[in-house]
This record gives C-alpha cells, sequence and structure tokens, in this order.
C-alpha cells in the first residue's frame, strides 16, 4: 500500500465512516439507564436525530466527563465544579461545547438539564466574564488571495485536486464539511457552469437538499473548467469528486477529511510566503462571504450561494468588508 501524505493521513473512506458509527452510535449515552432504558426503535431515531459528527462530539465529552468524577445523569453542582476546575487551563468556546454536550446527553433522554439551573448556569457565566476571549475567526481568503494562491500551484495531479477543490470551495462558498462530502452524482455541467445539489449540510440536517450555482469563471481560474480537469486526469466518474493523492500520483478511493481541507489550505496559502496560521478550510467560505459583500452583492443573494439561515450569521463579514467604505478617518487623513 502506498504511504499517504499529510494530507491523506486525515481522510476516511465511506465504509469505515459507516462502520465507525455502527458500533459506536450508541455511546452517546454512555452510562445509567440512558439509551438502554428507550425501546429499540425509539432510542435508534433518538440516535438519527443528532448529526454523525455532533454525536461524535458529545459521546467524546461525555466520556471525558465520567471519566473525571463525573456522573450520569448529573447534577448541577457537578457540572459546575467541573467547569470551574477547567476554567484556566480550557477554552470558554471549549467549555460551552462540553456544555452543549451534556445538555443534549441528558434531553436525549428526558432527564432534567442539569446546564441549565443553578449553581452550572451562573458558573458558565463567571467563567465567560473572568476568562472571556474574542473568537479566533480563520482569516478570510479573499479574491485576490485565492488568485495569488492558484497562481503558485503547479500542473501535477495533486495540484489539479488543490485547484479544483479551492475554486468550488469558495465559488460555492461551501463548509469544509460540505466539500468534502460532494459526489460526482451531485454536479451537473450546464451550458452557463455547473449546478451542484448539495444533499444535506449543517442547516439542513434532514436533507432537503438546495441547488447551487456555479457559473462560468471570467478570468483565468474557472472554478468549472477546474473541477472538469481533476475529474478527468483522475479517472473520476462516479463516488467522491475529492480524494485523497499519494506521493506517486495515485489517486485514492476514499474522501478527503475536513482536516485535509485545513491543511490543504494552510499549505497552499504558505507557499505564496504569507503566514499561514491565520487560514483554515473555514477561510474559503469566509473569503467568499467578505468578497462578495466588497463587489456589492446583497446579502440575500450571498446568502442563496452560502446556505446561511440569516442575514445575522453574514454580519461580520459585511462589516468587515464595509470597514473602509466611507471611513470617518479617511475623509479627515
Amino acid at each position: 500500500m502506498s504511504k499517504l501524505t499529510s494530507d491523506n493521513s486525515h481522510y476516511r473512506s465511506h465504509s469505515e465512516a459507516k462502520s465507525t458509527d455502527k458500533t459506536g452510535k450508541l455511546q452517546l449515552i454512555a452510562q445509567g439507564n440512558g439509551m438502554s432504558a428507550l425501546p429499540a426503535a425509539v432510542r435508534d431515531l433518538v440516535v438519527a436525530s443528532v448529526a454523525d459528527n455532533s454525536r461524535r462530539a458529545y459521546a467524546s465529552d461525555l466520556r471525558r466527563f465520567i471519566s473525571r468524577g463525573g456522573s450520569f445523569p448529573s447534577d448541577s453542582t457537578s457540572v459546575a465544579v467541573y467547569l470551574a476546575e477547567h476554567a484556566g487551563t480550557h477554552s470558554v468556546a471549549t467549555l460551552r461545547r462540553w456544555v452543549a454536550s451534556l445538555s443534549k446527553a441528558h434531553t436525549a433522554v428526558g432527564y432534567p438539564d442539569p446546564t441549565k439551573s443553578e449553581p452550572a448556569k451562573s458558573t458558565l457565566s463567571g467563567i465567560c466574564r473572568v476568562h472571556g476571549e474574542a473568537p479566533q475567526n480563520a482569516s478570510p481568503l479573499l479574491r485576490d488571495d485565492i488568485f495569488a494562491v492558484l497562481d503558485q500551484i503547479g500542473s501535477g495531479i495533486r495540484d489539479a485536486r488543490d485547484r479544483a477543490l479551492l475554486l468550488i470551495g469558495f465559488a460555492g462558498g461551501f463548509r469544509r464539511s460540505e466539500l468534502v462530502s460532494l459526489n460526482v452524482a451531485d454536479i451537473a455541467f450546464v451550458r452557463r457552469g455547473l449546478v451542484i445539489t448539495l444533499r444535506r449540510s449543517k442547516t439542513d440536517q434532514t436533507g432537503i437538499g438546495r441547488e447551487i450555482g456555479i457559473p462560468l469563471g471570467k478570468t483565468r481560474h474557472c472554478p468549472v473548467t477546474a473541477l472538469e480537469g481533476w475529474l478527468r486526469i483522475a479517472s473520476i466518474d462516479n463516488g467522491a469528486i475529492f480524494r485523497p493523492v499519494d506521493r506517486h500520483s495515485h489517486v485514492g478511493v476514499g474522501r478527503l477529511s475536513r482536516e485535509a481541507v485545513s491543511i490543504i489550505v494552510k499549505e497552499r496559502v504558505a507557499a505564496t510566503g504569507i503566514d499561514a496560521g491565520r487560514y483554515s478550510g473555514h477561510s474559503l467560505r469566509a473569503g467568499f462571504c467578505t468578497s462578495a459583500a466588497l463587489a456589492g452583492v446583497s446579502s440575500w443573494k450571498i446568502r442563496q450561494q452560502t446556505g446561511h439561515a440569516s442575514d445575522a450569521m453574514l454580519a461580520r463579514y459585511i462589516r468587515s468588508a464595509e470597514l473602509f467604505e466611507e471611513n470617518a478617518a479617511g475623509a479627515v487623513l
């Protein structure tokens, strides 16, 4: 078997993911009567109500809580002590995730939620006031930035994949999970570009799906042409679109992971001489939103592309884009 490169070590095949989920899906509630007290049909539907990635995170957080002396079901005081013990060693964002996991673990099987009562509720609020921190958002990869990155990409098979991944990720405003979930069956090349059917996303857990248009590019960097080139050179006509490529230029059969998208973005940004520390897989989506706002695209049209649930979710990108528009300092300096 070929040795995997850094981005390839972060992918899991569809079959592997299904196997892991099958054996571990009931670990969401791991102790006490929990899930085992529910009828099998109800238990399976409760499990299905939570996205796979969220379920794995909940299970991991619950196991951590129990391994450090917590119990299930728990009480508010135990949760408060747990949070206080980690206030100085973990970020507020991590503690909030732990609270969300414990909350879901309890409410999923009808137990009272200890995170919503005192003293746990006030303990988390106090931690936020004492240890509050600004969110470390990924820097947006703006239009000119991504063009600079693309100009440094070569002509090999891995280059073809990365070029297509960056352009499709940017033009579609995709989340990492959405990007790596795409299959050949989800795309249709049409006269004006490309139609992508996104069958499930973070804001569409029930799988209603939506179509996204990727128009033919007007510059030297066309996302439609890039994707056509990757599929052709990799001989991909079904299954996952974005796959690992080993050091011998062999294309794998599985799909890239979300972590691999971040690795690719960082590596390609670093190749231009830019500090890649603040960039991640989310930089493509953030860059599209900010670039579109700078170009004067209305918020509802941006949302149509990205699937954001509301204008409020787009606000930080639009604010960033407008920092220098009619800037007060610019009028007097």
